[in-house]
């Protein structure tokens, strides 16, 4: 058996072999990664769904991805996790502790959790974390990718995932504040998270409400739920199956596409706007006054 076939066997062992694969940067293993990558993406396991979450730091996605793991195997369903971790720019590393709040069953198989570092990439995800989800997708129903905390314009997810969670924290803006944030206009579901605090929470859901639909998008579903007390994740949960992506879901690369699949940083312009000259505006000729000839007396 290939180590595609074992993947989509549910080995623990050949995913982790997999994950180690799509995320090396060697010379050699590109060659074989994309070859891995082309195998499992054209071959999903039935029924699978990949589901973003994102928002910005200290929302609680973490703990809201552990609830969600909890009300995914609670229906019987396996989960595989990709959890971004942001990287220092003074040592280049990362403290990958979003996994350290997922609880989790001891010795659960039906559960995968892996931690990647977004290292100097934009966007809210990890070079390998397109590819990585694609493995996962292979051997898990459920296959969750969690951003790093972001802004308002991250939204590489939204390349990732069928459906996407955005985060959002009470009392964080009013309803221009939404309006101005790109992650409003992401496929997915919204939630207000840290429903416990009452009626600061019931408020943010008011302002999310008017601004989907001064957006034009008053069909967005919208989630009042706690990761702490669990109240409304079992909610979450089913409108993230039932979202319907506006765009088709994640497809296999091309051949040659090892580096495409680890993804590739979108802070730069592209190549040809880089060296292209800006126009210069044409100036028009100035007019020449003569002064009137002095007639002889």
């Amino acid at each position: 058996m290939t180590l595609a076939d074992d993947v989509r066997a549910g080995s623990r062992r050949a995913v982790r072999e997999a994950l180690n694969l799509v995320e090396s940067e060697r010379a050699a293993d590109l060659a074989a990664a994309a070859e891995l990558v082309d195998a499992l993406a054209g071959s999903p396991r039935e029924g699978a769904r990949i589901v973003g979450l994102t928002g910005p730091p200290g929302v609680g996605k973490s703990t809201l991805a552990g609830a969600l793991v909890r009300a995914w195997r609670g229906d019987g369903l396996t989960v595989g996790v990709v959890a971004v971790d942001p990287s220092s720019r003074r040592s280049g590393g990362a403290f990958l502790g979003d996994r350290a709040r997922i609880d989790r069953p001891p010795g659960d198989d039906g559960v995968f959790v892996r931690s990647m570092a977004a290292r100097d990439r934009l966007g809210g995800l990890a070079p390998g974390a397109f590819a990585g989800a694609l493995v996962l997708r292979a051997a898990y129903d459920r296959v969750l990718v969690e951003t790093v905390g972001v802004g308002q314009s991250e939204t590489d997810v939204a390349t990732v995932a069928d459906a996407t969670a955005v985060v959002v924290q009470p009392a964080s803006g009013d309803v221009l504040q939404f309006i101005k944030a790109g992650l409003m206009e992401l496929d997915g579901v919204l939630v207000v998270n840290k429903a416990d605090l009452g009626a600061i929470a019931r408020r943010s859901l008011r302002d999310l409400r008017v601004a989907l639909g001064l957006l034009g998008r008053p069909e967005v579903p919208l989630v009042l739920a706690s990761a702490h007390t669990g109240d409304g994740v079992d909610a979450l949960a089913r409108a993230l199956d039932a979202a319907r992506p506006g765009r088709p879901g994640p497809r296999a690369p091309a051949p040659r596409a090892a580096r495409r699949a680890r993804g590739r940083p979108r802070d730069r312009a592209p190549r040809h706007a880089r060296h292209r000259r800006p126009r210069r505006a044409r100036r028009r000729p100035r007019a020449r006054h003569r002064a009137p000839r002095r007639r002889r007396p």
